[in-house]
């Protein structure tokens, strides 16, 4: 399944719902109060559902036999498909040939930071920035992690157990406040500095999660360009030493690292400006494309 938020007008109103190649949308949850489920209207309550699965399983198939919430992709916008997470975790230095751009040494166990969750932002969403708080705005293209269940000591080998899906996510990041303040929240957690989408892909929709294309774009220029196979820690060690520390709950959002290329290293420096647009893609999971814009 492709799971994402939708709106027609107001993105407060958003709702959950499945993508289909065929161009529709399934409202999941007027499709499962069609079919007697109760369905939240919104991703992350959908996810604290016992059985949450199996649940949009039969509405999809309820709307698929009847054509009660089946909606036309064209009609609607695409919201970011996980908002209020409890918890953006992030992994810095997780691609050996990026911390080494920085000159920074290859880290013995991963490097976690966190965003917080006003960071969130969906495809399409605007960048925004004051410039006279940050003049250095960077992307980082990310592979995203969205956890389907409660998750506390977990064996690397029941890791996969986890994973509700995949997304794309984009960690921007204000490399004068994240290098000025000697520790990196405040430079990572402005506003609208983590964009994820388009959707989140069940983990039956991905081949090899560890083998995936991932790049960025910046107004149409190849910047980043990797694959998930040149991660130093993979999707299940990550799962297991974060849940070792603090419990991830359903929803969360863990954003595994990302490859060289980043902007501050370049020679010269690619940093973002207003009226940039900065696209980033994971193989498989599809392009997440942003504008930037002072405010």
């Amino acid at each position: 399944m492709r799971i994402g938020q939708f709106y027609d007008d107001d993105p407060s109103e958003s709702w959950v719902g499945v993508a289909r190649p065929d161009g529709t949308v399934i409202d999941l949850a007027t499709a499962g109060n069609a079919a007697g489920i109760e369905i939240p209207s919104r991703t992350r309550a959908l996810l604290e559902q016992w059985g949450w699965r199996r649940k949009a399983e039969l509405a999809v198939e309820h709307a698929a036999e009847t054509g009660v919430g089946v909606v036309d992709a064209g009609s609607v916008s695409r919201a970011a498909p996980l908002t209020e997470p409890s918890k953006v975790v992030c992994v810095g230095l997780n691609y050996r040939d990026h911390a080494e751009e920085g000159d920074n040494p290859i880290p013995d166990e991963p490097v976690l930071f966190s965003k917080f969750p006003t960071c969130v932002n969906g495809p399409n969403g605007a960048i925004t920035w004051d410039p006279d708080l940050t003049q250095k705005v960077d992307y980082e293209a990310e592979l995203v992690v969205v956890i389907g269940r409660e998750a506390r000591n977990v064996d690397p080998e029941e890791a996969h157990e986890y994973v509700a899906g995949y997304t794309v996510g984009n960690d921007v990041s204000a490399r004068d406040l994240q290098h000025g303040d000697g520790q990196w929240v405040r430079g990572k957690s402005l506003d609208t500095f983590a964009p994820i989408g388009p959707d989140i892909a069940t983990p039956e929709e991905v081949d090899d999660v560890h083998d995936l294309d991932i790049w960025t774009e910046v107004n149409g220029e190849r910047l980043q360009e990797s694959t998930t196979a040149n991660l130093i820690f993979g999707i299940d060690e990550l799962i297991s030493f974060c849940s070792r520390a603090f419990t991830l709950e359903p929803g969360d959002l863990l954003f595994t690292g990302t490859p060289p290329g980043v902007g501050v290293y370049r020679e010269p420096p690619v940093l973002l400006e207003d009226g940039d647009t900065v696209t980033v893609s994971v193989d498989g999971l599809g392009e997440l494309t942003n504008h930037c814009q002072f405010n």
